[in-house]
């Protein structure tokens, strides 16, 4: 790991909630000899997430620590300099991530961060793609449960089935956790920019280049029930099925013509006509902006279930994988998706992109086209279950 760069790895975001329980995996995870920091704008409360660390752990009492604030250009551009990967878990990223990553393409920085929203994404591949593609960078996005799991589990999918054929996958979603407060904010906010979003799209559609004879693309299912899973299906619109259709176009062993559909997956049609319902009238509300202010003011950005409900919590990510007449199920599964697997799939992400031997690649990519097998291996020596499931 020799670097002229003082440090490998920084966490942006420490002293918050998912932050936290980031630190928490890496001060557990992380190799003797990685030199790593936490950052965030309070020295104050740095400190205090050292000391909470160093309880345990006496060797971190020294852990750097780095004061930067996303509203501070200079002092980002500062922590892109200093380090070869930043993470960061600061969002909403629609609204405070857009100068670290300018900040990382531009210093050829690694960056990873925990978003699931397409506009922001998508700005910033128009933006700062071509920058990173020439600094080296790699601008890695969405490293927790949006949308590891699916994009791992679609890949893993896809090596079970014939190749140089077109393949179709279908995933399905099921928990019985809660959603963390950064995530409803996201989610919240991207539902109240519909518009923004498509123009956001249409602007990457004309930059992005083409798999050169090959298709990739995500499609919007119809609620109806699975005849292999047994569940009433919903269509999930979150970034998941596009970062999935990037690996496709991305990766040849993804076949000529790759398609992927993305659901909820419910056992009663009751409960799925009821979430149907749910998120639609949660869709119209954030389209008036006091009801939509009223609905984040319930919900503090940085809280989170305590660790009683988060041992409680569960995932599953069912994929059926049909090519050249054969079909395939596979499932991904763990614990708290939105929380404590979340923080582990960025740590591991963090880490994988350091120290493996990873394709070579960088600009704007995705987990699998950037880390692939490296993170699945790493994810499942960590305790998350990728299998092939017998019907």
């Amino acid at each position: 790991m020799t670097s002229p760069r003082e440090l490998d790895l920084v966490l942006l975001g420490a002293t918050g909630f998912t932050g936290g329980l980031t630190a928490d995996y890496l001060a557990e995870h992380a190799p003797a000899g990685l030199r790593w920091a936490i950052a965030g704008r309070d020295r104050t409360r740095l400190e205090a997430v050292r000391d909470r660390l160093a309880a345990d752990r006496p060797a971190l009492a020294d852990l750097p620590l780095v004061v930067a604030d996303s509203s501070d250009p200079d002092s980002l551009a500062e922590l892109a300099g200093a380090t070869r990967a930043v993470v960061t878990t600061v969002g909403p990223y629609q609204q405070h991530g857009e100068p670290l990553v300018a900040a990382c393409a531009a210093a050829g920085t690694d960056y990873l961060d925990l978003t699931g929203e397409p506009e922001f994404v998508d700005e910033m591949y128009v933006a700062h793609h071509a920058t990173a593609v020439a600094s080296g960078a790699r601008l890695v996005h969405a490293c927790g449960f949006d949308s590891i799991p699916h994009d791992l589990g679609a890949l893993f999918t896809v090596a079970q089935l014939p190749s140089g054929v077109p393949i179709t996958v279908r995933g399905v979603v099921r928990s019985n956790a809660t959603f963390s407060g950064g995530t409803l904010h996201s989610a919240v906010n991207a539902m109240g920019r519909a518009r923004e979003s498509r123009k956001a799209a249409a602007a990457r559609r004309r930059l992005e280049s083409r798999a050169g004879g090959r298709s990739s693309r995500a499609v919007a299912g119809k609620p109806h029930r699975d005849p292999v899973l047994g569940y009433w299906l919903l269509p999930l619109p979150t970034i998941d099925p596009a970062v999935v259709a990037r690996s496709g176009a991305a990766l040849p062993g993804y076949g000529p013509d790759f398609r992927y559909s993305h659901y909820v997956g419910t056992k009663t049609l009751r409960f799925a006509v009821g979430g149907a319902v749910g998120v639609g009238g949660l869709v119209l509300a954030a389209q008036v902006p006091p009801l939509r202010r009223v609905i984040l003011g319930r919900v503090d950005q940085g809280s989170g279930p305590n660790q009683e409900r988060r041992d409680r919590s569960w995932f599953t990510a069912d994929f059926v994988g049909e090519a050249a007449g054969e079909q395939v199920h596979t499932r991904v599964s763990g614990g708290d998706p939105g929380y404590t697997e979340t923080a582990k799939m960025l740590a591991e992400s963090a880490l994988c992109l350091l120290l493996d031997d990873n394709p070579r690649t960088s600009g704007q990519v995705t987990t699998a086209q950037a880390m692939g097998e490296n993170l699945l291996f790493r994810l499942r020596r960590a305790g998350m279950r990728f299998e092939v499931v017998s019907d």
